[in-house]
């Protein structure tokens, strides 16, 4: 995997998600406050496949939500970056951050390095964030990178049941304001 990307910011090193991750992924994925607007928890067997499933979406369509670690310690951070499964209302810069690190900026610090790395390196002309309506620390996120509501959104199955909210912005906007 060493032709996929390794993007740095000050505190975090972001990179494809490696077999290795698991453990960290599951161990994220099984706390209910973490994964209460992300789908609630799962499985260590599903995590796995979630786990694999970044790792496929890498090799096929050369982008997929990143593996956070501490650029210092290498402790697990959480998971975020580019994200676009098929059927999903857009083209996503997403995150999920294990709960012991919240509200400690990883989410926003994350989240910009993906935003460059989307409209620079893939060419993004529009990125959203799928938020579920009462997850007001996801919107703080997203307003800090410049993004509002757009509109209602509808995921795929397995997911279709869920209310969403389509926050985002224009790559044009992201150029201008350029955090």
């Amino acid at each position: 995997m060493s032709d996929f990307p390794t993007l740095t910011t000050e505190r975090l090193i972001l990179r494809v998600p490696a077999a290795s991750d698991l453990d960290d992924w599951a161990e994220t994925m099984a706390d209910v406050e973490t994964t209460k607007y992300i789908g609630g928890t799962m499985p260590r067997s599903m995590v796995w496949r979630g786990l694999m499933c970044m790792i496929g979406a890498w090799h096929a369509h050369g982008f997929a939500m990143f593996t956070a670690r501490d650029r210092i310690s290498g402790e697990f951070i959480g998971r975020m970056g580019p994200w676009s499964p098929d059927g999903w209302p857009g083209l996503e810069v997403g995150w999920a951050i294990k709960r012991s690190k919240w509200c400690q900026g990883y989410g926003s610090e994350a989240a910009i390095a993906c935003m460059h790395y989307a409209v620079d390196l893939l060419g993004w002309s529009e990125i959203i964030h799928t938020i579920d309506p009462n997850n007001e620390g996801s919107k703080g996120v997203a307003r800090r990178l410049g993004s509002r509501y757009l509109r209602p959104g509808k995921l795929p199955a397995p997911h279709d049941k869920a209310e969403v909210e389509v926050w985002g912005q224009s790559a044009q906007e992201w150029r201008m304001r350029r955090l």
